[in-house]
């Protein structure tokens, strides 16, 4: 009997025969989108310098936690929608100059309400021709919630995430 079976899976008690536990295999994906998405964030000479747009200052926070060094925009500022449209659509434009991709990513919680405002802010920048990058909560939604529904939940996890983000990112 090798060393893993019989362990239970960390997700839902079932009983796993082999191979990592469920935890170890989620939190592996959830590193590498979030490495992918540290890449595209980050500013500098040749460097995408693509913004995340977050709802507020503890998920920009968690962000920062997890490395995440360039710009990091909050949805929440006392500004109403139509504004902030403006606002990223007239700074960010239409597309991201260095990798051609999304000029923003567009990060938001994967509860209920974080899911009618992403899909909310979605669809009015994509009416102004700007494409988003959707992959990272994609990712988080479906491997992190049992641990975390926010971004700002992400932060506890940290501690176990960054090394696997640093892996990612060499």
């Amino acid at each position: 009997m090798s060393e893993r079976e019989g362990l239970k899976d960390w997700a839902d008690g079932r009983a796993r025969r082999a191979g990592p536990p469920d935890r170890e295999i989620r939190f592996r994906t959830a590193a590498k989108a979030i490495a992918a998405s540290i890449k595209r964030n980050r500013s500098g000479e040749g460097k995408p310098d693509c913004p995340i747009l977050v709802e507020g200052m503890r998920d920009e926070n968690a962000l920062r936690k997890l490395g995440f060094t360039g710009v990091v925009e909050r949805v929440n500022r006392g500004w109403d929608r139509s504004r902030l449209i403006a606002y990223l659509y007239d700074t960010y434009g239409t597309r991201n100059l260095v990798d051609k991709g999304p000029a923003l990513i567009l990060l938001m919680d994967w509860d209920r309400t974080g899911g009618r405002l992403q899909a909310a802010l979605r669809d009015r920048l994509m009416a102004l021709d700007m494409p988003v990058d959707e992959e990272l909560r994609t990712v988080l939604l479906k491997v992190m919630k049992p641990e975390a529904k926010t971004i700002e939940a992400l932060a506890p996890h940290s501690r176990n995430l960054t090394p696997l983000i640093e892996e990612f990112l060499d």
